[in-house]
């Protein structure tokens, strides 16, 4: 049994931390919206904290997972954050999505405290978390893998160390290149398909155990054809992520033109009110199969 403290308790959070206290750690919580902290306890056990500083005094591994690079320092940060509750030896470990700047800045911090950090974020989406099924992409010590990877494995279907710090959020970032351009074909497929008026559950049985088969056209080629979007990762968190991605390009002088061209097309959907539908809802700034101008 490990004592954790586990910060940010949303759509992720909430049943990662969950995951940790089925698997007999001692777990205390910490949320902005106290309801939140309170639900998990009613369901999970444990303890909740009051601010991040009191759930991380005493714990042996931190985790957090929230919003974005500010979301992150609010809650490390400053005199009620996370890091001025940390003993000497704690490890931190981050699955907040966030820029590789912000990961080298805290993995600094924590070495000046006498700590370890682990950037970690994942991928899998609301259902990995909840199915304890999460790819977690790692940048830190060879040390501090050691200890988190047998914690982790509680929510985790594979976990890679890739680097040192900034690597994982680094590989995050390549993770979000790569979908959002299969959907941008996809999009464009499903639609040329519409077009031309042929079975497409047909086209799909027939390309997909080829090289154009993804994990996209496994899962969202029929909703994407019935137009259904509400579930899966939102538009709002893809373009927060392109963002990261795109800045971090400018960063190592990398050229990102289709990750920025499809930035945009999700701009075009966000102004169509789609920005927390999933982001197969790109197709929707496509008009559809026999439509006319």
């Amino acid at each position: 049994m490990t004592k954790i403290a586990f910060i940010g308790l949303g759509v992720m959070g909430f049943p990662m931390a969950g995951h940790l206290a089925a698997a007999g750690h001692d777990v205390t919580v910490y949320n902005r919206t106290s309801a939140k902290a309170d639900d998990w306890v009613e369901q999970h056990g444990g303890a909740m904290a009051a601010s991040p500083r009191e759930a991380a005094a005493g714990a042996e591994i931190v985790f957090t997972c929230v919003g974005n690079d500010d979301d992150l320092r609010s809650v490390t940060l400053g005199q009620d954050g996370a890091f001025a509750g940390l003993a000497e030896g704690t490890l931190f470990v981050d699955h907040t999505t966030v820029s590789a700047h912000i990961a080298r800045e805290l993995a600094e911090k924590l070495e000046e405290q006498g700590c370890r950090g682990i950037d970690a974020p994942v991928s899998g989406g609301q259902a990995g978390a909840e199915n304890g099924k999460l790819a977690i992409m790692c940048g830190g010590s060879d040390t501090a893998m050691d200890r988190a990877r047998p914690v982790m494995d509680a929510y985790a279907a594979r976990i890679v160390h890739v680097g040192g710090p900034g690597a994982g959020q680094t590989t995050k970032m390549v993770n979000q290149i790569c979908i959002a351009g299969v959907l941008s074909g996809l999009s464009e497929a499903v639609r040329f398909a519409q077009a031309a008026d042929v079975d497409l559950a047909k086209v799909r049985e027939a390309i997909s155990g080829g090289a154009a088969q993804s994990w996209q056209m496994d899962n969202r080629w029929d909703t994407m054809a019935a137009g259904e979007f509400d579930f899966g990762f939102a538009i709002d968190w893809m373009r927060k992520d392109l963002g990261l991605a795109l800045d971090e390009a400018r960063r190592n002088g990398s050229s990102l033109p289709n990750a920025a061209l499809v930035d945009q097309y999700y701009a075009e959907v966000q102004a169509m009110g789609g920005n927390r539908q999933d982001t197969s809802a790109m197709i929707r700034r496509l008009r559809k199969g026999g439509d006319k101008d």
